[in-house]
């Protein structure tokens, strides 16, 4: 089974996928990736490591030798296995945003007013519980 040429394709596939997901997008065990990540920096192997499709092709030439018997194969079946992983990339959805931590009371968290505002203020005032559009500015000579 392992010397099926389909099915070295399909593993070539899905390891080339998932070691440059490792590399891109995760922390790694023992936050290792990011380590490595954070030493390399910006200099050239730092923006290889921060771009998926980079690195899809860096990952993938030595898995090729795996799944190619000849040169030819090797050229072929390293891009073939750097575009799957490409298209795998892209079928698998964004991680979900991380939580923000609460805002303290007395912290300002950016979403709620901290005063008040009253009709001189351009705002429509009406009393709590009529159902009334509140957000609707008024042009400033009503």
């Amino acid at each position: 089974m392992i010397d099926d040429p389909w099915f070295r394709l399909v593993l070539g596939m899905l390891a080339t996928w998932r070691v440059a997901h490792l590399l891109a997008h995760e922390d790694g065990p023992w936050d290792s990736v990011v380590r490595l990540r954070a030493a390399l920096g910006e200099g050239a192997l730092g923006r290889v490591l921060d771009c998926f499709q980079c690195l899809s092709l860096w990952v993938a030439a030595p898995i090729a030798f795996a799944v190619a018997a000849d040169p030819l194969g090797w050229v072929l079946a390293w891009l073939a296995l750097s575009g799957a992983a490409c298209l795998l990339e892209r079928l698998v959805p964004a991680p979900a945003a991380r939580i923000q931590p609460v805002a303290f009371e007395g912290e300002d968290d950016g979403l709620l007013r901290t005063e008040a505002r009253g009709v001189g203020d351009g705002w429509r005032g009406v009393a709590a519980g009529t159902g009334a559009d509140v957000g609707r500015r008024l042009p400033a000579d009503r």
